[in-house]
């Protein structure tokens, strides 16, 4: 984390979330207590399942929220807020009850991810903060676990600070990518504060500053002989680039004592030139020596060319990955499920002609029902929050949507997947270290069915209701619908 530069990010808000917590404390519904979820309502890039991440700056933000003497003077000077409200900034403390599932997790359309519990003035306020760092570093790792998918074992580093959308883009982006499955970073931040390797070798700058392609080869491999790793695609791959490169390695490299890494190839026909180049490496003496393939590629790219028979040992991938080009929103709402009255947790819902857009109301907890044979995930199942799956017994799962489609369970084991963030806002998480949530990714990523896996026309996966919440939520649409 970046404790030493942190920036009081309170004030990065919606406008509106400030003019409401005004009116809320002016109409005397201030304290009232209300329940948030985060939810999302697409998978990007038509996928099956996103990965959640951003937990921990989530936290970080929750636990450093005060508005200083310059913000409330600010707010003074806009001519609408009561002075009541900005001695309530001046004195506020966060008090919300917060669960969220753990990062690295596959998550589905429509679950809560996040869960607020809290004084409505609160619980709204973070909104746009709780939506802004789930959501990017949710799309970021959903990315990057594509494209590590994509490449097959084949490690994949992350090359794209000087493409990223700002550089909290970049510095978060990169930790994102690693909880989705890189396996390094071009960005040497992430390396200090988070422990990412940063990994890069030379860019076509190095070759082009010295007199000739050879004599740029010698003075890298010179200076890091045990890491070299030389760029052959400055200005001819096969005809200059590789040909200089063993005889570096020849003459440089293995001199010294050391192997070398391999080459990079940055542009061109990389299935074509990455199999030549195989085939000199091998006949050269280095069947040892790697080949890294990088410039604008992404999880279709990697497949295709890995299925022309390209010979690539890692990919590093940048724009693509670091920008989510392919689609750059991760789409995640917070929507108000209920609030206590008169001491019961009354239902709250959205309506909408637009199906995508109506909430599940409600106090809620999800649950993942693994099969306990094989340990692959069969259903989430969405519950009023003080339900119990009892698995040592069936249970039958149903679309929500069509009602007449069900499921007797059997044999599984039933995980709650939400976890305390805060209680009465006082943090009682401790975040995993970035190398466990990573793990924990890829080993959740393997209890989801192949057919869920695939990058085009994916299975849906199931996300039910309980009988109890569809009940309260049928009754509501039919409740509304006639008003």
């Amino acid at each position: 984390m970046l404790s030493e530069n942190r920036v009081n990010l309170t004030m990065l808000t919606d406008f509106y979330e400030l003019t409401m917590a005004n009116g809320y404390m002016l109409n005397g519904v201030g304290n009232k207590t209300a329940y948030f979820d985060m939810f999302f309502r697409k998978v990007p890039d038509g996928g099956g399942f996103a990965i959640m991440a951003g937990v921990e700056q989530l936290i970080d933000y929750l636990q450093n929220l005060h508005f200083s003497e310059e913000d409330i003077q600010f707010l003074r000077c806009k001519g609408i807020f009561c002075e009541e409200f900005l001695e309530y900034l001046r004195h506020f403390r966060f008090s919300c009850d917060v669960w969220a599932v753990p990062e690295g997790l596959p998550i589905f359309p429509g679950e809560p991810v996040v869960t607020v519990r809290g004084p409505v003035t609160e619980a709204q306020y973070l909104e746009t903060m709780l939506l802004l760092t789930i959501s990017h570093q949710s799309l970021i790792a959903t990315k990057a676990n594509r494209i590590v998918r994509a490449a097959q074992g084949r490690p994949v580093m992350e090359f794209g600070s000087r493409r990223a959308q700002g550089y909290d883009g970049a510095i978060l982006g990169a930790r994102a990518a690693y909880i989705g499955g890189c396996s390094a970073t071009a960005c040497t931040i992430d390396d200090r504060d988070f422990k990412i390797p940063a990994a890069g070798t030379m860019a076509h700058s190095w070759v082009q500053l010295f007199n000739d392609e050879l004599e740029a080869f010698r003075a890298y491999a010179r200076i890091y002989p045990e890491n070299c790793v030389l760029l052959v695609d400055t200005y001819n791959v096969l005809k200059s680039g590789v040909p200089n490169a063993i005889r570096v390695f020849k003459e440089e490299v293995v001199t010294r004592g050391f192997r070398p890494k391999g080459i990079r190839i940055d542009s061109g026909d990389i299935t074509y030139l990455s199999r030549e180049t195989r085939r000199m490496l091998d006949e050269g003496g280095f069947p040892d020596a790697g080949i890294v393939a990088s410039n604008s590629l992404d999880e279709y790219i990697i497949r295709d060319i890995l299925t022309q028979g390209a010979k690539i040992d890692s990919f590093g991938v940048g724009e693509r990955l670091i920008t989510s080009r392919s689609e750059p929103v991760f789409g995640g709402v917070y929507k108000l499920a209920a609030v206590e009255e008169d001491g019961r947790i009354a239902p709250r819902i959205k309506i909408s002609e637009n199906v995508g857009k109506i909430n599940n109301p409600c106090f809620k907890q999800v649950w993942r029902l693994y099969d306990r044979t094989c340990g692959k995930a069969i259903a989430d199942v969405i519950t009023l929050a003080d339900e119990v799956i009892d698995d040592t017994r069936p249970y039958e799962i149903f679309d929500p949507e069509f009602t007449w489609k069900r499921k007797r369970v059997t044999n599984f084991i039933a995980c709650r997947l939400q976890q305390p963030l805060f209680e009465k806002g006082r943090c009682v998480y401790r975040s995993p270290a970035l190398s466990e949530i990573r793990d924990f990714c890829r080993d959740q990523v393997g209890t989801l069915w192949d057919e869920v896996l695939r990058f085009e026309n994916p299975h849906g996966y199931y996300v039910d209701l309980s009988p109890k919440l569809w009940d309260i939520k049928k009754d509501l649409l039919e409740e509304y619908s006639i008003k």
